[in-house]
This record gives C-alpha cells, structure tokens and sequence, in this order.
C-alpha cells in the first residue's frame, strides 16, 4: 500500500516536520468551520488501497480537534483507504479514566469508542493514563518522549541534580529518565484538592542543596510543576531548576503560576502547539522523529519495541 499522511489542523507543523522525515508529501486538506460551529473537511487525492496516517493531537479546544480527527478517519474511510491510523500525540480525556463519585462517566472510555468507530490503529505518545491501551479494542501504539526529553536535558545536569516525581503517579516516569540520566530519584507527595489545586506533603528523598529536574507527563495549569517547586525550594534544593514535560498545555493560571515558580528552564516536545509569547523559558524538543520512526516502520510492518512506552 501507498503511504499517505494526512495532516488535521491541529499541529500543522508537527504534521509538516514528520512528512519531512518520512520522505513523503503531506495529502492535500480543507477544513471549513461554519458560523453555527459545524466542520467540514475534504481530502483532495485519492485514498483508494492507501495506509493513511492522519496526524491530530485532540489538544484545547479538545471537542473541536477530536471531531476533526473522526471527520478526517471517516473522509478516508469513505474514500476506501486500505488502513487508516489515528497519530495523536497528545490524546486529550486521558485523565478522566475513572469515576471518582459513582455518578460519572468515563470520557476516557468514551473518547476512545469514538475514534476507534473510525481508525484501524492509534498512536499517541506519553498518555496520562497507564490503561491507555485497555480503552480501545483496536491496537495502540504507546510511544515515549522519554529518551527525547532525557538528551535534551543531557547537558543541563550535574553531579548534584535529581530527578524528581511532583506526585507518586510520576513516579515509574522519573525512574526511566534517571536510568538514562543515571541520576537518584526524590518523590513530591501529593494531595489534589480539586481539578486546578493541589497541595504537597513533603519530599521523599535526598533534594538539599542538589539541582532538581523534575518530570512529568503534562504541563496543564501547572499547579503540579508550582506546588513541587515551593516543596523543593522549603526543602533547601538549588536554585538551578529545569522541568521536563511531554506536553506543554499551558492553559489557565499556567503562566502565571510558573511566571514566579523560580524554575530556570522549561522543556516540552511539540506534541501540542506551544505559543511563543508565554514569556516563560519554555524551549521545545521535538517528537517528529519518534513519530516519523514509528510511521515508517508500521508501514513496513516492523518492531516498534523500543519506542514504546513501558510502565
């Protein structure tokens, strides 16, 4: 089959740079929005026997890019694609996997019903979720940013730095970045209080004096980056502090919150788009490469073992 990539208007550029690397020209696409808010997509080549990639992180405005996403899956569909895969390098819903009071839904769940009505197979890279995988019943291909984010970081680290978990859920994360790094872990324990409030209960683990990097999978509001900021800091930690995210959101309180969080330098992966006048040090390390990789090699039906995201 003829590879085709198929790109939503999500993160244009992202789609522009993995077409780049793949060696292949991105499909011809139109999206209209309407005055009442309705889309309209049109894919201008013929998709007939094609392995088609459409590349859209349902990132903010989420319902907006996820129905993009299924509009583009059913044109190619309809177009009588041989294959269709979802590429959504951030895969928004991830963090509603689970009811809380007994009266809610699983819009992770549900989410994942919707895009699988319209896709052979989905990829996506460092999900929220570990039972990313179980939301679907076609295959998923889980990729990590780690090993990006580790030699990005590579050059900012000492003898005296440390990874650093903001929550225990972070924990298996900061572990395989301090493989790689060859660095020791500390731990921020974690309270949430409500969507945007979190609140910390000390630090497990040796952070005196030492240069804290700490990971995570999201930057949302950032109350989780500010909050293991000030623990770290009540905890003698060097002033030299640089934060490690798959995906920089960004949204709400955000900038303000990190604005005087005291951290040096920011570092995200384009799986969103990420605005340049944040004001913030925010410097972005690119996944066009691990998704171009993944890309080429379930083209060619081959082993995406080790890019695969474990734990």
């Amino acid at each position: 089959m003829d590879l085709a990539l198929v790109p939503g208007s999500a993160n244009y550029a992202l789609a522009e740079a993995v077409a780049e690397l793949v060696g292949e020209p991105l499909v011809e696409c139109v999206r209209e929005v309407f005055h009442d808010s309705e889309q309209h997509v049109e894919i201008r080549e013929t998709m007939r026997g094609r392995d088609v990639y459409v590349v859209q992180p349902t990132s903010p405005p989420v319902d907006s890019h996820l129905m993009e996403l299924a509009l583009l899956g059913d044109a190619a569909r309809r177009a009588g694609a041989g294959r269709i895969t979802a590429v959504v390098p951030y895969f928004g819903y991830a963090r509603q996997d689970r009811r809380a009071t007994g009266r809610e839904p699983v819009t992770a769940r549900i989410a994942a019903e919707f895009i699988e009505d319209y896709f052979d197979r989905v990829i996506s890279v460092d999900v929220h979720t570990s039972s990313f995988e179980g939301l679907f019943r076609i295959p998923v291909e889980h990729l990590s940013a780690v090993p990006v984010l580790a030699e990005a970081a590579r050059p900012l680290r000492s003898p005296e730095s440390v990874i650093v978990a903001p929550d225990l859920g972070a924990v298996k994360l900061a572990e395989r970045y301090a493989v790689i790094l060859e660095m020791p872990v500390a731990i921020v324990r974690k309270r949430r209080i409500s969507a945007e409030e979190v609140t910390t209960g000390g630090v497990v683990g040796d952070v005196a004096g030492r240069a804290p990097i700490i990971v995570d999978d999201m930057i949302s509001t950032g109350g989780t980056i500010a909050a293991a900021i000030e623990t770290l800091t009540d905890a003698g930690c060097a002033t030299e502090i640089t934060v490690l995210a798959s995906h920089g959101l960004f949204v709400g309180p955000a900038v303000k919150r990190l604005g005087g969080c005291g951290a040096r330098r920011i570092t995200v992966t384009d799986s969103v788009v990420v605005p340049g006048d944040l004001g913030l040090p925010v410097h972005v390390a690119s996944v066009a490469g691990l998704i171009a990789d993944a890309i080429v090699r379930l083209h060619g039906d081959r082993s995406l073992a080790d890019l695969i995201a474990h734990g």
